[in-house]
């Protein structure tokens, strides 16, 4: 079979939020062709592969590429959530991005789509599907967007053995089941493993039936003050510094955002060692708060029936028990790498954590800057954080990246597109209420920042 050859000027591998996100507004901003790739059958990354009932756990407007919101950006009217911002679901995340393919990238006639192919390096990719081989001539810049990629229980095999006679699933099979059982054991500590305690506690099940496995107790952050408003945002961020700056450890930096409002656990009586910080809402908090059983033994290593066999000792189940994976690892922790590399652009966080944002700045700063070395400079790559340590590095770092605010064009960028968080739309920039989270957060931000580079220089 020939090999069929192609001509483009980049080539993104990943369709995924962050490949999204860097191709749209690179060609919002720039005259290139593009050829994107992607092992999966559309675009959307793991959202194509993830469990029905999830949601977004943050405003739907920080999500998404640059050139078209994900919703409406309106606030939610009712239920427990009323007043604050839309969280997409899963459907309405993966239809998003699929008209966003067609209606912006394709209709562009700058990019090119190939579904259900694998990258082989060196601008070689093969259809999975015909066994079709492309290349793409003339030295395209390649970008990654496999980098970061989450992973996720549909595609990850469970941590743990399991034994002949034990019912085990992951958490995209809850929907499925055709019978109850006595007892649902849930393993996994993280965003996850809350959404499927809160499905089954939403559907019925009561809070006695479910075991929750939970290795480490995460850290997690008040949805409410995670929102598309610069006044929370700024408050949010200077309570953060002010934290910091009188903490003598990671944890009291956490212990006193709790008492601030800012960070949630789920039982005041363990200190937490997990630091992912997704967003938890108040409510789900207090639902999660019913669940008494919760086996904190280590890591789950063999399912047998009827018992549990962990790293730290053994806990009994029903022998009908249904044992849901939740345990894959979510986000990834591989070495931070320049973002703009000799052999490719290796996208990665800028900032703090809104991944999307992060791609979308590298997309619009490719487009128009030429200067390599000024792009990293601009745009240094921030970690994901697992511990509170990791999460004090990760605070520091992502401050790196206040520079791009020094260019007038990519400063008026970030500050027009609703996937920053940070941004301040001009018609609130010289209110009171904004003035005075400024003047707060400049206050604190000097001594709270030299506070974390010494907690995170610690661990």
């Amino acid at each position: 079979m020939a090999v069929v050859e192609l001509e483009a000027d980049y080539l993104v591998v990943g369709a995924g939020a962050v490949g999204m996100a860097f191709t749209d507004a690179l060609v919002d901003h720039a005259d290139v062709s593009v050829v994107m790739v992607d092992r999966r059958y559309g675009a959307g990354g793991h959202w194509l592969d993830a469990y029905p009932f999830v949601r977004l756990h943050q405003a739907s407007s920080f999500y998404g590429v640059a050139s078209t919101l994900l919703g409406d950006g309106s606030l939610q009217q009712d239920g427990p959530e009323a007043g604050l911002h839309e969280r997409a679901n899963a459907p309405e995340v993966c239809a998003y991005y699929d008209r966003v393919l067609r209606t912006r990238l394709l209709a562009s006639g700058k990019v090119r789509f190939y579904p259900n192919c694998d990258y082989l390096g060196e601008g070689r990719f093969v259809s999975r599907v015909s066994g079709r081989h492309h290349e793409v001539r003339g030295r395209p810049r390649i970008v990654d967007a496999r980098y970061l990629s989450p992973s996720i229980p549909a595609t990850t095999s469970p941590p743990y053995g399991v034994e002949d006679g034990v019912t085990a699933i992951t958490v995209n099979d809850l929907v499925a089941l055709s019978g109850a059982p006595s007892e649902y054991v849930i393993v996994g500590s993280g965003k996850t493993a809350t959404d499927a305690c809160i499905w089954l506690l939403d559907n019925g099940v009561d809070p006695g039936a479910i075991c929750w496995v939970r290795p480490r107790d995460p850290w997690m952050l008040n949805r409410a003050v995670v929102q598309p408003d610069p006044v929370l945002f700024l408050g949010t961020a200077a309570d953060i510094m002010e934290a910091a700056a009188a903490a003598s450890t990671a944890d009291d930096v956490f212990l006193t955002l709790e008492d601030a409002g800012v960070m949630l656990r789920l039982d005041r009586s363990v200190t937490p060692t997990m630091a992912k910080v997704p967003t938890l809402a108040q409510w789900e908090l207090d639902r999660l708060r019913t669940i008494d059983r919760v086996v904190r033994l280590g890591h789950l290593r063999q399912v047998q029936p009827g018992r549990l066999v962990l790293t730290e000792g053994e806990a009994a189940i029903a022998r009908d028990a249904v044992v849901v994976h939740c345990a894959a690892s979510g986000l990834q922790y591989p070495p931070l790498v320049p973002i703009w590399g000799r052999e490719a652009i290796t996208l990665q966080p800028i900032r703090i954590t809104f991944a999307c944002f992060g791609a979308g700045l590298a997309g619009y700063v490719e487009a128009t800057l030429e200067d390599d070395a000024e792009k990293n400079r601009l745009c240094p790559p921030a970690p994901f954080s697992n511990t509170p340590a990791d999460w004090a590095r990760q605070q520091v770092l992502g401050s790196r990246a206040s520079s791009f605010t020094s260019y007038p064009a990519i400063r008026d960028w970030a500050d027009g597109v609703s996937l920053n968080p940070g941004r301040i739309p001009p018609g609130l920039a010289g209110s009171a209420a904004v003035t005075a989270a400024r003047e707060r957060l400049a206050q604190h931000v000097g001594p709270g920042m030299a506070r974390l580079a010494q907690l995170a220089e610690m661990a």
